[in-house]
């Protein structure tokens, strides 16, 4: 079997956009140009890699097999490009990070200095919920990702670097705003508008609420706090979400935060990777920089455990 680095980097682009003419767009190659290096490298593997329905692409199984091999071939060598630009002193290479929705109010301060520092370095963001995030590490597709609630059915490597308290908010208009020591029991005959299951906030909020034996009545689930907050600044119901997705002021959204028992509730911001899997020379620069940031608590070994030893070890 003969297949070329090039058609690999074809394969893994059509792959990924599962349609031969994105991936020519991207590539800036012409389509006959992409379809023919598809069927040299198919031949050379011996089985179909692609099957086609209607307009529609997908991967047999011998695809699959292929890009997985594909994304570690092009992973490693990435990093190689990566190790002997840090040799010379210039940090450069792709960075690929994914982060939480709610992530996305301050990953960009975080990039954006460090862009600063390594001008040479392209970054890639994902921006997913929580069970997004979960399924690109099972993938590996990223260097670090952002997220609460780390799965414990992963080995992963976390470093606690920032606090994400969640609070209840309701619109500036609504009975309870001013009111001290609001029980949950207060809250039984509001209407809730939360975050769709699968991400870290409602998630968290569902533990919490079990834990006290509360159910809210759930009238509206959205994927966008964007969204969440118009709907309760309309009056249609309260939610509950992370103090970062609000303004220094919310009022001037026309919100309020609500005091009430429990809240805010506890969260935490974390940096994680792949335990084992040999970072770059870029993701590990990205990382420290992340560390860097951290509060002071989230430095302690009892937040991050020895993640910055294996990281060392990791380098030599």
């Amino acid at each position: 079997m003969k297949a070329t680095f090039h058609q690999l980097e074809v394969f893994e682009c059509v792959a990924r956009r599962l349609s031969f003419t994105r991936a020519a767009e991207e590539l800036g190659l012409a389509q006959p140009t992409v379809s023919a290096q598809m069927r040299q490298l198919t031949d050379a593997v011996g089985l179909p890699l692609f099957e086609q329905f209607g307009k529609s692409v997908q991967l047999t199984a011998a695809g699959r097999e292929l890009l997985a091999t594909a994304r570690e071939l092009l992973a490693t060598w990435s990093r190689f490009e990566m190790t002997v630009a840090d040799l010379t002193g210039i940090k450069r290479g792709e960075l690929r990070v994914a982060c939480a929705t709610t992530a996305k109010y301050f990953t960009p301060d975080l990039l954006g200095p460090f862009c600063a520092l390594h001008p040479e370095v392209e970054i890639s963001l994902n921006i997913v919920n929580h069970d997004g995030l979960v399924e690109r590490l099972k993938r590996h597709d990223d260097d670090l990702t952002i997220m609460t609630l780390p799965p414990d059915d992963l080995d992963l490597d976390r470093i606690r670097f920032r606090d994400n308290p969640l609070v209840c908010v309701a619109s500036v208009l609504h009975p309870l705003v001013g009111k001290k020591g609001l029980s949950l029991a207060a809250l039984r005959s509001e209407r809730f508008v939360l975050r769709e299951p699968g991400s870290g906030t409602r998630r968290r909020m569902d533990q919490y609420f079990a834990s006290r034996g509360f159910k809210p009545d759930v009238r509206m689930e959205l994927g966008s706090n964007e969204a969440i907050k118009h709907v309760v600044a309309a009056g249609l119901g309260i939610s509950i979400v992370s103090r970062e997705a609000l303004d220094v002021a919310p009022e001037l959204d026309r919100l309020a935060i609500l005091d009430v028992e429990g809240f805010p509730l506890p969260d935490e911001w974390f940096a994680v990777v792949v335990r084992g899997r040999r970072l770059s020379p870029v993701a590990a620069a990205f990382l420290a920089h992340v560390r860097a940031s951290a509060a002071p608590d989230a430095k302690s070994p009892a937040a991050s455990g020895q993640l910055s030893n294996r990281l060392a070890n990791r380098k030599k």
